[in-house]
């Protein structure tokens, strides 16, 4: 028997409660949210601290507020935009999009910045006018003041 022949753990050979668990989830993923929902009930007429771990799994996993538990599986990869399609035009064409996208939003983002100091030095500028507006009355009441007790 050569080390490729053994398996790798001895929990390969016999299905245990893990499995027996992933193939319940799949199972019930199958049929939908009233699976579900059907399980919790049976659980907690069974044993209720069962009904109440399928009900915090279900909302754990998001099963409970989701359209359907059916989509789970339908999921992108994110990097899927990276794999090779095996058609080189296209692949060119695709990498090619992709810089572009990705200086354009590098454009884009240091536009925004640009926009954001600008309104900050504006908004800064007004304070500045404000607290300057602030001082001269004041200064110009206190000399108003100031001027009618030394007249009397």
């Amino acid at each position: 028997m050569s080390t490729t022949d053994m398996p790798l753990s001895r929990h390969v050979e016999r299905p245990g409660f893990k499995d027996w668990l992933v193939r319940a989830e799949s199972w019930l993923d199958a049929r939908g949210k009233p699976a579900w929902i059907a399980a919790m009930v049976l659980g907690f007429i069974a044993f209720w601290p069962l009904g109440l771990a399928i009900l915090a799994y279900m909302i754990w996993s998001k099963r409970m507020f989701s359209k359907t538990c059916r989509s789970r599986g339908a999921r992108v990869s994110p990097f899927t935009a990276m794999r090779s399609s095996g058609n080189t035009a296209f692949d060119a064409y695709k990498a090619e999009t992709l810089r572009r996208l990705e200086e354009e939003q590098r454009a884009f983002e240091s536009f925004l910045e640009r926009l954001r100091e600008a309104k900050d030095k504006a908004e800064f500028d007004q304070f500045m006018e404000d607290r300057a507006a602030k001082a001269r009355t004041a200064r110009q009441d206190d000399e108003n003041g100031n001027g009618d007790k030394d007249a009397a």
